[in-house]
């Protein structure tokens, strides 16, 4: 194991524990708030934990404990790189000499940094930018000279807080590109809120919620079964998570939802999830009878335009609805309907 990280940060409310192993790209996705960034300071030494173990390598970096002495290596010498949203980069140096520094600072000589340099500004595409100073950079450039500057210091392991966050929608795709490429086979921790990044950097994804991990796993298999309500939007689904009793999944607030069970049966009162897509919903106003369907009685909170569609919200439930369907059943936020599914168009498995 590369990297292994467990920490409680009282004031932040934040317990967490994760590893990455060697080569391993891990996004850790999250609400606002959610201990993301904690988790990443508490790693780079930047902030202080109340207890646990920070492990690179075999290393011991922070080791605090009521029980413990403590150690707490500083942040410079624990052979990791940190980027943020903001390059960052040194104004009064041009790009090559930002890429230098770490090279440098290691020890290298000024032509051997330079080299380093270029090869580095050369693999995440801006190496004919080499001469230009920040100012003189666009942010999407220039966030690629502070992806090739922490490279170049060659830590062990890259930490990424929310790099693109800051970026114009227009050059994140190839940034994306760019980050998956010089990631492959180092390892990684990449903070993001965008499910795109998960899929196409990560390996594996772990997700925080109220500064505790509530699920954890390949980013393909969270994102399609996901435990979380923060996973669940991400993924564009209804999640509806409860017991299982009588055939259905039903919740502490009397909501029942059948579905289709997979992967094995579940025992009566396991904690178990339905998901289901937005667009397999139905909105009424009155009663419907009919094959086996899944009825919700719901009170719409918000009427969110989507292209051609309108998005009917109900607290943590959606259903898309026709522009047309939306004025014929006259909604409106505060308005008592009818959200209903059938039981075929429902996922339902294990929580755990």
């Amino acid at each position: 194991m590369t990297f292994e990280l467990s920490c409680v940060v009282a004031e932040r409310d934040v317990e967490v524990a994760f590893q990455v192993a060697s080569g391993e790209t891990v996004a850790v996705l999250g609400p606002n708030g959610s201990g993301k960034s904690t988790a990443l300071g508490v790693a780079a030494g930047l902030v202080a934990a109340d207890s646990g173990r920070v492990v690179l390598d075999g290393r011991v970096l922070t080791d605090v404990g009521a029980e413990r002495p403590g150690v707490r290596v500083p942040p410079h010498d624990r052979r990791m790189a940190l980027l943020g949203q903001e390059a960052l980069l040194f104004p009064h140096l041009d790009a090559l000499e930002n890429v230098a520094f770490g090279p440098r600072s290691a020890g290298s000589g000024r032509s051997a940094g330079r080299r380093t340099a270029q090869q580095w500004l050369d693999e995440v595409g801006v190496g004919e930018l080499s001469r230009r100073r920040p100012s003189q950079l666009s942010g999407g450039q220039a966030q690629r000279v502070a992806v090739a500057r922490a490279l170049a210091a060659e830590p062990a392991l890259l930490l990424l807080d929310e790099p693109m966050a800051a970026l114009d929608v227009a050059v994140l795709p190839a940034l994306r590109q760019t980050l998956r490429r010089v990631l492959t086979g180092r390892s990684a921790v990449l903070v993001t809120h965008d499910p795109l990044d998960a899929l196409l950097i990560a390996d594996r994804v772990v997700v925080l919620s109220q500064g505790r991990v509530v699920e954890q796993g390949r980013a393909t298999e969270v994102l399609s079964r996901p435990r979380s309500p923060f996973a669940a939007r991400l993924a564009g689904l209804n999640l509806v998570a409860g017991v299982w009793r009588g055939g259905c999944v039903e919740t502490a607030e009397g909501l029942r939802v059948m579905g289709q069970v997979e992967g094995g049966p579940i025992a009566a009162g396991e904690a178990a999830i339905a998901t289901f897509r937005p667009t397999a919903v139905a909105v009424y106003r009155d009663r419907v009878e009919g094959s086996p369907r899944n009825e919700l009685t719901v009170t719409v909170t918000e009427l969110e335009p989507l292209a051609d569609l309108i998005r009917v919200h109900a607290g943590l439930l959606h259903a898309d609805v026709t522009v047309q369907a939306a004025a014929e059943l006259d909604l409106a936020a505060g308005q008592l309907v009818r959200f209903v599914v059938k039981a075929t168009e429902v996922s339902v498995y294990p929580r755990s």
